[in-house]
């Protein structure tokens, strides 16, 4: 049945990718009207993550930043789909890397280092990787996680992978850096998921007590390889901008749980800039923590 469906999907798919730009964003004002009006897709869970995100804010503001939060996701489930037959040309034009981070991944490469990018689900962060291979002199990985599904986790392995960047498996990712030692490269982890609440750094994160992956501290340290942080910002409707910065520079030598702090207090200033842009209907927040936090 699932591969009865894929298929019948699949012209569906590409039909929305070839759309000029203007109409897809005509059928994105339609898919938000179905999914915030009649459907209303996790509006409880987006309005309890504002609610407890900005307690300082006032009701209509957090309905504003929910609207404005369904008509981006509406966006980025379509602009998803464009990577399947966007040009080059069009996609830096619509998703742009900022000069000064351009040039300092062309730094990076000829001083032969290999760095770990780090960022959150803000943006349109897949079209921030197609851009990433097409100007930076990096081999981009992307550390992923697999669909149960193989057909349309085919399908997202051609879209994420179209322009040069390749993917890992979360499981196999320190394995894979280490067979990968020789080679001049950057690897990227979103880290703002909800991990297993034991194996996970517990920070303050937009107020509330929040579990956080140590994979990209961990991973980073023991290749000791700089934390770069990348930043995915919305300028208007169908363009973004993608800014890099160097985190930290020697990982090995942080004390333990310093790169994850930094990276995570990172996004929430990038998320407080422009809170529509964020994941909010991911339920972040639904492990908690079984021990009183330590006093900082």
């Amino acid at each position: 049945m699932s591969i009865i469906l894929y298929y019948l999907l699949l012209p569906v798919v590409y039909f929305i990718s070839i759309l000029p730009f203007p109409v897809l964003y005509l059928l994105s004002d339609v898919v938000f009207c179905l999914l915030y009006y009649v459907a209303g897709y996790r509006k409880k869970v987006v309005r309890q993550n504002l609610a407890n995100a900005f307690p300082e804010k006032s009701s209509a503001e957090r309905a504003r930043i929910c609207r404005n939060y369904y008509r981006y996701f509406c966006d980025l489930f379509l602009e998803t789909f464009k990577t399947l037959t966007i040009s080059k040309t069009s996609m830096i034009k619509h998703c742009a890397l900022t000069p000064e981070s351009v040039a300092l991944f062309k730094r990076l490469h000829a001083e032969g280092q290999s760095v770990v990018l780090v960022m959150g689900h803000k943006g349109n962060w897949e079209w921030a990787g197609n851009t990433f291979s097409i100007l930076c002199p990096q081999q981009l990985y992307v550390v992923y996680h697999p669909l149960a599904n193989k057909y349309y986790n085919g399908l997202m392995y051609k879209m994420r992978t179209r322009f040069g960047t390749k993917l890992i498996a979360m499981n196999d990712t320190f394995r894979e850096m280490v067979k990968l030692k020789g080679e001049v490269n950057a690897t990227a982890l979103i880290a703002d998921q909800s991990p297993r609440p034991d194996t996970a750094q517990w920070v303050t994160f937009l107020q509330q007590d929040t579990p956080v992956f140590t994979g990209t501290e961990r991973i980073a340290s023991k290749m000791n390889y700089q934390v770069v942080y990348v930043s995915v910002n919305r300028i208007k409707r169908g363009y973004y901008t993608v800014s890099a910065e160097v985190l930290v520079e020697s990982p090995a030598r942080e004390p333990q749980g310093n790169v994850t702090a930094l990276h995570t207090a990172r996004l929430e200033a990038d998320i407080i800039q422009q809170p529509e842009t964020w994941l909010w209907s991911h339920r972040r927040w639904k492990h908690k923590r079984t021990t009183t936090p330590a006093t900082a």
